[in-house]
């Protein structure tokens, strides 16, 4: 077997262009496109949305800062590639420390129903939540629960075997937290500290990880307390299973190498990734150090750093074995340190009682798998259960692993280090084994698409902080789904963090300024909805009912040829608040060419310019149907239901074509017709209230 070492560098520029190549040709990738290209879809598509924990009901951040921006991106890919290509899932995490943490005090505060029926009526929840807000989704599991739940521990038990197959398990032994004054060891959520990452401004640490997403050894907590005694935990050594996720460095290295250059990943999520992938390196702050040769001498080979401006002197490892050797040398001379980002052995057993059952294997027994892991390969599970629902369970390969599908996940920052280095690692390694070169056009990954926070106000959002945001039921007391939708697409979360401020969840002598949510909400409550009940009335005062025949004028061919266009670009590249922007151009563009033609017509009196402004405007209102479609589904298929046309007026194959298109009669073809003062895209009643 290979040492690091030997592992194979990065591959040649012209080399790991053929490769982009050919995955831009085979769907594998989403490649950077160039200024001019129009993207090419898969042929397939699975969809997930990260999945929320089953201890809570979901709060704003979860539907606008995610499950919104994946649900747009699966309706459009409906309309794109055919419904029957597309599988958009999630479900509840219902497994881990976080849950038994919120069970336990629930007990505490006289709760009588076991932790299972605690996680399904938590489920069900989310479940009504989503469906609220108009999340899409073919499949809504749970870890823990039904079908979905049995096959979830099948495939996790499969997991472990291939990975252990291919030479990536191996037994550890590593201290554990444990409460001496309760006689128990802690789970990962009943210990509490401040995170020893250098710069974190996470709020709470935990055993091995904080807030924020930072993985660390439990030694490496500062300040340490027990949640149950409110006292110090000791470490005790235990065995588990674990990842050889160090290992993989050069291979997800690489692979963040040809993302970086070849596609159109986030830029800060490579970076975030990068920053994980550096050598094993120990921060020891100055005032710490008295003889700075004299401590060197004491610890391996090593790289030292040494900036006077710097308030650190920096040591930096070939590998964490080094590292830890040199941590014992520095505590055993009381000197003080911190460790930066690498990639640590992944954990995949654990002795939580509320887990996945993990398979019994060199006398480890008696264990259950860590929630993370299991969780990044329950989107497999639930993919599964969804096709056994339809008779499809060999299907699953042509979703996961062929050439012509392509996976999309959805995911908020916080979980960059699992879905985009642990999951790169794990299944590259349940497909290649140990010490064979993974090979780039072969190992099948998914998209990672990862958005920025979303605040509340101007802070973090998270039902576990002081300041507590509103939970997204709360939301749909003020403003409609729609007005929601549109306002949490807009905020650009691809690139920062944005401040979600609702005036109706300030007081009255706070309100400064428009509500962001209503004027985002106002292109369709208001333009977009006067633009379509104007054609509809105009056709019925001056056409029969009936569509006129004719051609669309050059002007707004262009402008639609050119929206479209753009649309589609910034779909691919997820960039959803240009997609807002697009829309509002050419809506408020064509809604402007109706009032500036319509005094022209009515002065005039001439029916051919009259008739010909109805026909440019008829048409790209229903250019605009199909490009809000994702967005806000109902308006869009009520204006379909009063053209009298079927689900084909969604397919993106004719875009472009006139709405006499899909008209098989067009002389005696007769739209529904449209009462006075109805809307399409309606505001919220409390709004209407105060009109």
């Amino acid at each position: 077997m290979p040492e690091q070492s030997e592992l194979p560098q990065q591959k040649g520029k012209q080399e790991i262009t053929e490769i982009n190549n050919r995955k831009g040709q085979d769907n594998m990738i989403n490649k950077r496109l160039t200024s001019d290209e129009r993207p090419t879809f898969p042929k397939r598509a699975v969809i997930t949305a990260g999945m929320p924990y089953g201890n809570k009901n979901l709060h704003f951040g979860h539907v606008g800062g995610m499950f919104v921006h994946a649900d747009i991106f699966a309706r459009f890919l409906r309309d794109r590639i055919g419904k029957d290509n597309v599988i958009f899932l999630s479900g509840t995490d219902c497994y881990g420390s976080p849950i038994m943490e919120s069970y336990r005090k629930m007990q505490e505060a006289g709760y009588e129903d076991t932790l299972e029926d605690y996680v399904r009526v938590n489920h069900e929840n989310q479940k009504k939540t989503l469906e609220s807000y108009g999340i899409s989704l073919d499949f809504f599991g749970a870890s823990a629960l039904g079908e979905a739940g049995a096959i979830h521990k099948q495939v996790s038990a499969e997991v472990f075997y291939t990975l252990y197959k291919n030479g990536y398990m191996k037994k550890m032994s590593m201290p554990q937290f444990y409460d001496e004054e309760k006689k128990m060891f802690l789970n990962g959520r009943q210990v509490m500290g401040k995170c020893p990452i250098p710069g974190c401004t996470s709020e709470k640490a935990y055993a091995d990880e904080c807030s924020l997403g930072h993985q660390f050894l439990p030694s490496e907590l500062i300040n340490p307390i027990s949640l149950l005694s409110n006292k110090k935990p000791v470490l005790r050594d235990v065995e588990n299973w674990y990842f050889d996720l160090e290992y993989c460095i050069h291979a997800v290295k690489e692979y963040n190498d040809f993302l970086r250059k070849y596609t159109n990943t986030r830029k800060y999520q490579l970076e975030t990734v990068g920053e994980f992938l550096k050598k094993p390196i120990i921060y020891v702050p100055r005032k710490y150090i008295g003889n700075l040769a004299e401590v060197a001498a004491k610890l391996p080979p090593h790289k030292l750093t040494n900036e006077e401006k710097k308030p650190s002197v920096v040591f930096e490892f070939e590998n964490l074995d080094d590292r830890d050797k040199a941590k014992s040398v520095l505590e055993d001379n009381n000197i003080h340190y911190t460790s930066g980002k690498t990639l640590v052995p992944f954990r995949l057993s654990g002795s939580v009682e509320w887990g996945v059952p993990f398979p019994e294997c060199e006398e480890l027994k008696d264990l259950t798998f860590w929630v993370w892991p299991e969780s990044l390969w329950a989107p497999i599970s639930f993919t599964l259960a969804y096709l056994k629902e339809q008779g499809k369970e060999a299907d699953l390969p042509r979703w996961w692993y062929d050439e012509e599908s392509k996976v999309y996940q959805f995911i908020g920052e916080d979980n960059i280090y699992f879905y985009a280095i642990a999951q790169t690692g794990l299944f590259t390694g349940l497909q290649v084994p140990k010490g064979e070169a993974p090979d780039m056009e072969t190992v099948c990954l998914s998209h990672i698409i990862a958005n920025r926070h979303l605040l509340y106000m101007d802070t973090k959002a998270s039902s576990s902080s002081e300041c507590k945001p509103p939970m997204a039921d709360e939301l749909l007391n003020y403003y409609t789904k729609d007005q929601l939708r549109m306002h949490f697409i807009s905020l650009g979360l691809s690139s920062k963090s944005v401040g979600f401020k609702p005036q109706a969840f300030r007081k009255k002598e706070d309100r400064v300024g428009v509500d962001m949510v209503l004027k985002d909400g106002n292109l369709i409550t208001n333009v977009f909805n006067r633009l379509i009940r104007t054609c509809f009335y105009a056709i019925q005062n001056h056409c029969g009912g009936k569509i006129p025949a004719g051609d669309v004028s050059e002007q707004i061919r262009l402008m639609t040829e050119k929206t479209v266009l753009a649309y589609e670009r910034h779909m691919y590249n997820h960039e959803f608040h240009r997609i807002s922007y697009v829309l509002d151009d050419y809506i408020r563009g064509v809604n402007k060419h109706w009032v500036n033609n319509v005094k022209i017509a009515d002065a005039t009196n001439n029916e051919e310019f009259r008739k010909q402004l109805v026909i440019d405007c008829f048409y790209a209102c229903k250019v605009m149907a199909i490009l809000i479609h994702p967005i806000a589904p109902e308006g869009c298929e009520m204006f379909r239901e009063y053209l009298n046309l079927g689900e084909e007026l969604w397919d993106w194959s004719n875009i472009f074509e006139p709405v006499s298109y899909y008209i098989a009669d067009v002389e005696r073809h007769k739209l529904k017709y449209l009462e006075p003062r109805v809307d399409f895209f309606k505001k919220h009643e409390c709004q209407l209230a105060e009109m």
